[in-house]
């Protein structure tokens, strides 16, 4: 889990949650530059449409939620400052 947050691509993941977390991270960071391509590559790795559906809504899902409270100026709780905090 430490290797996924500090950044997946040095985890040791399968290809499946692999793909999946490259496309949430492309589609995150610049989602006009996906394409086919990078739905099939998640077809490849063993999602279907539903699963496909599913980690587009909810990677905009949190997107819109993280936008909306970073535009509101929203501020963390305090416990979040803690270096042993984790929502996991």
């Amino acid at each position: 889990m430490d290797a996924i947050k500090r950044d997946y691509r040095e985890a040791n993941l399968d290809d499946g949650d692999r793909a999946m977390l490259d496309y949430v991270r492309k589609l995150t960071l610049a989602p006009a530059s996906t394409s086919e391509s990078d739905i099939e590559q998640l077809r490849q790795a063993g999602f279907g449409d539903k699963a496909i559906l599913e980690i587009n809504q909810i990677t905009g899902f949190f997107a819109w939620c993280n936008r909306t409270v970073d535009g509101l100026g929203v501020e963390l709780e305090a416990f979040w400052d803690e270096p042993n905090a984790t929502n996991v």
